[in-house]
């Protein structure tokens, strides 16, 4: 097992000793563990992020409750998939001036699947910005490995942000969490 693997199977023990400790949206009492597909180093890219003209305006995501999410747009990447490239837009919380992650909400074509997909409204990634490249952008770590459902896909009572349409992906992206 290479370093990469062992850092996200460690990564994902951690999340799941969380959730057991009572910490998230599932009863601990009969938490066994997520279910996730096997770490993948071909899922984890170091990107560009694009600056757009319209950057630090505000965007209201819909949710699940129907009670809008307004972040704002940070930029976006264009990631070098398995079907050819794609761009996805990222998101930070209103207010952060020099933000070290992004949010990149977003669906492919494991959600919704009956045998081995992926919540059916989407999954979410929270994306470190690596380097501050001055007027250029930043570079940013894209780890579909990481991926992981919002909490409303464990239960009710949870107002979860959904991916907007431009990050809606055609092609299957086999890494991150799953439904057990």
């Amino acid at each position: 097992m290479g370093l990469y693997e062992e850092a996200v199977l460690d990564f994902r023990n951690r999340k799941d000793q969380h959730f057991a400790a009572g910490n998230g949206p599932v009863d601990p009492k009969t938490f066994h563990g997520l279910r996730y597909f096997a770490p993948d180093e071909s899922w984890a890219f170091t990107v560009l992020l694009d600056r757009l003209p319209d950057e630090g305006a505000e965007f209201t995501l819909e949710t699940n409750t129907g009670q809008p999410r307004v972040m704002v747009r940070h930029g976006q990447v264009t990631l070098p998939l398995p079907g050819g490239e794609r761009t996805l837009s990222v998101f930070t919380p209103p207010g952060e001036e020099q933000p070290a992650r992004v949010f990149i909400p977003f669906r492919d074509a494991t959600n919704g699947a009956a045998e081995g997909g992926t919540y059916g409204a989407g999954r979410y990634l929270d994306a470190a910005l690596d380097r501050q490249l001055g007027g250029e952008g930043a570079l940013v770590r894209v780890d579909f490995n990481l991926a992981y459902h919002p909490y409303c896909a464990y239960g009710d009572g949870w107002t979860c942000p959904l991916p907007p349409r431009e990050n809606w992906l055609p092609d299957a992206v086999t890494a991150g969490e799953r439904l057990p």
